[in-house]
């Protein structure tokens, strides 16, 4: 359903010829909506701007949304909806089940987020590009897409020959080790390879057994692989984000490609032999891409190349969405020049790195151990529900997450995040539950809760029903900005204005048609808040 303030903008739009850049009124006596619209058309047509204004109010035709439009000050143009229009649209949103979230002409959408790396634990940097992703996955199937993640795990390199080395030096049984062990085999391997070059050398031949097929050492790498993965969904189960097996794409998967990939290349004549690498040159980069080495072997642009090529061969992704860090922009943007030069990424394929900022400690750097280390996921976690029972700890964590623009690096203050007032995700809980405790206390006393939203007298109870209606376009751009807090800002708006309603507007002391309708706004409100935190992929708690 078309919002409210869209369809007003349209028919401004069509008798001004501008878009009439329509602002919500900031009191409630200027009305619910405001437009500067004759005032930037008066200068060009040599008019007094209230003069426009009239012309502009007796040509629109929204009798049947707005009261008669009133004309204030130098030339604002302010418009109030009819109560009756107002109350059918929150009515509308409280019948639908999708709450006024539109489908969406359906794309297939590849999003490639989270990527931990095999025989180390997550840390504080896979934090973002997992509820990030997690996030927009939720929200573009709300939209009606077919969304396909993809966990592009690092399982693949040279790191594997020295924990196949180091394991059969120290006769390890490899399957009595968790993956806190381990990452702690990594950092023995990493020691004894820079120490002792036999042992290095040993741990390069191995990478070419690895990679040739040698059945020992793919049975150790798989036993590998088996114990990050147990300890990555052990983190997603915990984090709440619905990556699965089902999901994994490493590294590895594209080995058998990547010589498909140099040969496309070379035949379309996109890459040259440069210094003896395969390179490729795009205009607007002043250094190549190196697909192949010059000992031949394939670095992780190779490997892009041919997920892009799969991921849009295969997978059919109309929209590619990639999740990592903004300190990877370069490289994501030279992957996507490469691609569409080499034909692999069609014109028609969008491809957008949704890069993210660093998380900071409260001391404004990098949020770290006290001894300097970078800080494990599992630690952070552990933190946050040392002050908060596990799902307000969680909606704490996410929600200071994706409440900020994804570009800025943001503060990790556990103490901030966990309250249930303010800007935060226990307060949008708290919300909910409330709403949940006194739906509750009208079941217990037989209150009639109405089927339709049809009494809107009171300003608060206006402003709670059009913040309704906007539930559906605020999802939507959320799909098209790839701008999470977009919705956290919305929700929080939509928690504060229930929060004047409560002030204004008794509910169970309310009386006939008048108490029926406040109880639907609130079932309603309730719905949405609820739909909302799902797609931030927050639990909605009935009770807190």
């Amino acid at each position: 359903m078309s919002s409210l303030p869209h369809t007003l903008s349209e028919r401004l739009q069509a008798v001004a010829g501008v878009d009439p850049e329509l602002r919500a009124a900031t009191k409630p006596q200027f009305g619910h909506f405001q437009s500067n619209v004759a005032l930037r058309l008066a200068k060009a047509e040599g008019r007094p701007p209230r003069e426009v204004a009239q012309r502009l109010v007796e040509q629109a035709d929204l009798s049947d949304l707005c009261e008669t439009p009133e004309i204030a000050g130098p030339g604002f143009i302010n418009l109030r909806l009819r109560t009756e229009v107002l109350a059918a649209a929150a009515s509308e949103v409280r019948a639908d089940p999708r709450h006024g979230v539109e489908p969406q002409p359906t794309q297939t959408v590849v999003i490639d987020y989270s990527a931990p790396n095999v025989a180390k634990q997550m840390h504080v940097g896979h934090l973002r590009s997992t509820i990030i992703g997690d996030c927009l996955a939720r929200v573009l199937r709300a939209l009606g897409h077919t969304v396909i993640a993809q966990n592009h795990i690092g399982d693949w390199g040279r790191q594997f020959g020295m924990l196949v080395e180091q394991i059969l030096d120290e006769q390890l049984d490899v399957a009595a080790l968790d993956l806190a062990g381990a990452e702690e085999l990594y950092r023995r391997a990493n020691d004894h390879f820079k120490a002792d070059e036999t042992f290095a050398d040993r741990a390069r031949r191995r990478v070419v057994l690895l990679q040739s097929g040698d059945e020992d050492t793919l049975a150790i790498w798989r036993q590998l692989i088996d114990i990050s993965l147990a300890g990555f969904h052990e983190a997603y189960a915990r984090l709440g984000v619905l990556l699965t097996d089902a999901d994994l794409a490493g590294e590895s998967t594209y080995n058998d490609d990547l010589p498909r990939v140099v040969a496309e290349l070379e035949a379309s004549g996109a890459a040259v032999v440069d210094d003896g690498a395969l390179v490729v040159f795009v205009e607007g980069f002043n250094a190549p891409m190196i697909v192949r080495k010059r000992d031949g072997g394939f670095g992780y642009s190779a490997t892009d190349l041919a997920a892009v090529r799969r991921r849009v061969g295969e997978l059919g992704a109309d929209r590619i969405l990639y999740v990592v860090g903004s300190e990877q922009t370069f490289h994501f943007n030279q992957v996507f020049a490469v691609a569409r030069k080499a034909g692999f990424l069609p014109e028609r394929v969008q491809a957008e790195h949704v890069g993210y900022g660093m998380v900071l400690g409260t001391d404004g750097k990098r949020l770290r151990t006290r001894d300097g280390g970078t800080m494990k996921l599992a630690d952070l976690l552990d933190a946050a529900e040392e002050r908060a029972a596990r799902p307000i700890a969680l909606a704490a964590v996410k929600y200071a997450d994706l409440s900020n623009s994804l570009v800025k690096d943001y503060v990790f203050d556990l103490d901030r995040m966990v309250q249930t007032v303010g800007d935060t995700g226990p307060y949008l809980q708290y919300a909910h539950a409330r709403l949940c405790q006194l739906l509750r206390r009208a079941e217990a006393e037989q209150a009639q809760v109405g089927e339709a939203v049809t009494v809107l007298d009171e300003p608060a109870e206006q402003t709670l029903a059009l913040l309704l209606t906007r539930f559906g376009e605020t999802v939507a751009e959320v799909g098209q900005t790839l701008q999470p807090h977009r919705l956290c800002a919305y929700l929080y708006e939509l928690a504060g204005a229930l929060s004047v309603f409560y002030e204004q507007c008794p509910v169970l002391r309310s009386e006939g048609e008048v108490r029926a309708s406040r109880l639907a706004l609130c079932v309603t409100v309730r719905d949405v808040l609820a739909a909302g935190l799902d797609l931030l992929g927050i639990e909605a708690p009935d009770r807190m």
